[in-house]
């Protein structure tokens, strides 16, 4: 949590509090976006690795572009897709879908 909160993630909390408010999604996005491959590992060993890609999924992928390359790097590294451009594209497409439905 102190590297997370010296990294700025939780910039808008209030420091005494950050501990005690945030969730676990939010966690585990702060972490993703944030923080190097050592502290993400050690995600992977706090939470299941669905629940983690839950995560991704509704906050990081659905982004699009914003954050494209690190999207390609998780969906390869972490979670073993083996065409991260085409999942990553179905998956912000599925996203769209749903909103315009």
């Amino acid at each position: 949590m102190d590297k997370l909160i010296e990294a700025g993630a939780f910039w808008s909390y209030d420091q005494a509090s950050v501990r005690d408010s945030i969730s676990d999604n939010q966690l585990i996005e702060a972490v993703l976006v944030k923080l190097d491959i050592k502290d993400i590992d050690l995600l992977f060993k706090l939470f299941p690795n669905s629940k983690i890609k839950s995560v991704w999924l509704k906050t990081m992928v659905v982004q699009g572009d914003y954050y494209y390359s690190l999207n390609r790097f998780y969906a390869w590294y972490y979670f073993h897709v083996r065409y991260p451009d085409r999942y990553l594209k179905s998956m912000l497409t599925r996203h769209l879908s749903r909103l315009t439905a």
